[in-house]
């Protein structure tokens, strides 16, 4: 099911930034007039967490969206598989919707357009053949879902989307081919959109590729939105010439198999390391779903090219001699059902990990992910001898710009205003800081939260106190917002403290006990070895039932509150716990 998440992280902001309100419902938000002469511009997702990207433009009664992603779940949304942009405002508007671009194939970009897409009346889609491809594919495992309507856009191509918004589309480098830029075209001026992007990097590390940016800032630019996820790193990205050095020397010196995890949709990457497994005379077998979806996509695209032989199915890995085959596996971020956690649990089918393998992690940990990470590295390197990741080697380069790249872009693009986005909010405010070290006034920086709205004329960049609704949407299955924020605060208090079941059995005329009370203990303490626990527990019922004079019909629900009162605060007494305490009531 897809639950809305109506309270709001509590994320503290220095004085002059607005905060977002807890909540906001749809009536509230429908009686917000848009002014007709100045566009707006407002995120939905992607400004105070990673991933879940979406945000749109609005002119009078045209609205063209960027992005629809989601967002893995976090510690405190247990049980949840994505969080999704929350449509809330874009759903009554619906026929407005002048189009939707999306700038890459990348989950966190594109994934949530089939929980939404019904919702926003299925308006036409422009993106890269790649991107269409992926997103055809996805939507394969919707039938019931109309189909979506996608116009391919390449490098060069300029489209009418409305009236008032025309968008030029341009390549932009990230780890996934395919990925566009966008100038979009408005009243106000002229709006850039880089998606997530990083700058393309000689081995000796300078900046190549630059006539994008240099053109731009030839057209009077009024506002950059800028990929803010690495801007805490510091100098240049690493370049991918790198990477393939240094991962070809790992893979040279492996004695055994060769392991490599990343993400399946970082195709580029993909690409270079079938490359190098050739170069060695390795075979490369694909481990996912995902990967394998994927890499075929981008093979029959083109994108992709490999010899005859290759790669070869999974069934076939060991047929091969050891030192002759090469594994491309999901689970670098240690999800629990990726292929490398099956490998690892030793629950796969057909791989299982060797002493002489050599693992190799090509990839960043998202943010959030740091502890099942290095749960997962550790549990690998029990069991096999050679283990590397990117904190010890260039073996990843991050698709997101790093500080001096951010600084070289905005030199060259010369905009108005520069507007930090994909990050926390503490990625984004160091934005402010590398603008002013490229000579751009901190003040044009705008730092934005989800849900605001910003008003946006020809010389001014203003985010209002107006706010539209940008809680969390969850998806747990498949239903669509029909369960609320007490499902996960239900949760964590079970995960955090336990519970604790009572069954009671009651005469229905007397109200008296027909049997002593069952107490059930689930995540609180074995009640085996604290006897003297359950004891008082069970004194403590028999007493409330007792003063129940005998002429008075019982109620339940009132009876339930007073044991869940009562046994909760002997049970605290006790342990200093607070277990959820759920009494069963059996009248007879």
């Amino acid at each position: 099911m897809v639950r809305q998440q109506q309270q709001q992280r509590n994320t503290r902001r220095p004085a002059g930034i607005q905060h977002q309100p807890k909540k906001h419902s749809a009536a509230e938000t429908t009686s917000q007039t848009p002014r007709e002469d100045v566009l707006r511009f407002v995120p939905l997702g992607g400004l105070e967490e990673i991933g879940r990207n979406c945000a749109f433009f609005e002119y009078k009664n045209e609205i063209v969206i960027v992005d629809v992603g989601i967002q893995f779940p976090e510690e405190d949304t247990p049980g949840v598989d994505y969080i999704i942009p929350n449509v809330a405002y874009l759903e009554p508007r619906k026929q407005h919707i002048q189009g939707i671009i999306f700038t890459h194939g990348h989950y966190d970009h594109i994934h949530a357009l089939p929980y939404v897409i019904e919702k926003l009346g299925n308006p036409v889609i422009y993106t890269a053949a790649l991107t269409k491809a992926i997103i055809e594919k996805r939507f394969q495992e919707f039938p019931n879902l109309p189909k979506p309507r996608i116009e391919v856009a390449k490098n060069g191509d300029k489209v009418s989307l409305s009236e008032h918004f025309k968008a030029e589309f341009f390549d932009i480098g990230h780890t996934i081919p395919d990925a566009l830029g966008f100038i979009l075209d408005t009243p106000a001026g002229k709006m850039v959109h880089f998606g997530d992007f990083r700058l393309d990097m000689t081995k000796e590390g300078k900046p190549t590729n630059l006539e994008i940016f240099e053109r731009l800032g030839a057209l009077n630019i009024h506002s950059v939105f800028m990929d803010s996820t690495n801007a805490r790193r510091e100098g240049f990205s690493v370049s991918e010439r790198v990477v393939e050095e240094n991962l070809e020397r790992l893979f040279r010196e492996a004695k055994g198999r060769i392991i490599v995890a990343t993400f399946s949709s970082m195709l580029t990457r993909i690409g270079e390391i079938i490359k190098i497994a050739a170069k060695l005379d390795r075979k490369v077998a694909l481990n996912g779903r995902s990967m394998k979806d994927n890499v075929e996509l981008a093979r029959s695209l083109g994108y992709l090219k490999t010899e005859k032989g290759q790669v070869i199915p999974l069934e076939e890995l060991n047929r091969h001699k050891d030192e002759k085959v090469l594994l491309l596996t999901t689970g670098a971020q240690g999800e629990p059902n990726a292929g490398l956690m099956r490998i690892v649990n030793g629950e796969h089918r057909l791989v299982a990990l060797k002493k002489t393998d050599t693992v190799i992690f090509s990839s960043s940990v998202i943010p959030g992910n740091e502890r099942s990470v290095q749960g997962l590295q550790d549990n690998i390197a029990r069991q096999v001898d050679q283990i590397h990741n990117s904190q010890l080697l260039d073996i990843h380069t991050s698709g997101h710009c790093y500080s001096e790249d951010i600084k070289l872009v905005i030199k060259l693009t010369k905009p108005k205003f520069v507007i930090p986005v994909h990050a926390y909010y503490f990625m984004r405010r160091s934005v402010v800081k590398l603008a002013e070290a490229a000579g751009f006034p901190g003040n044009r920086v705008i730092l934005m939260d989800n849900g605001q709205i910003a008003e946006i004329t020809g010389d001014s960049f203003h985010v209002t106190n107006k706010t539209v609704p940008a809680f969390y949407v969850m998806v747990d299955g498949l239903g669509v917002g029909d369960v609320e924020e007490i499902v996960l605060r239900d949760r964590r208090m079970l995960a955090q403290e336990g519970m604790v079941v009572i069954i009671m059995t009651l005469n229905r005329s007397t109200g008296r006990l027909l049997k002593s009370p069952d107490v059930i203990s689930r995540g609180f303490i074995y009640l085996k070895e604290n006897k003297e626990i359950l004891e008082e527990i069970r004194k403590r019922l028999r007493g409330i039932v007792g003063r129940i004079p005998n002429y008075q019909q019982v109620e339940a629900d009132y009876l339930k509150t007073i044991i869940r009162d009562q046994i909760g605060q002997v049970v605290y007494n006790q342990t200093k716990r607070r277990p959820m305490i759920l009494p069963v009531i059996i009248e007879i």
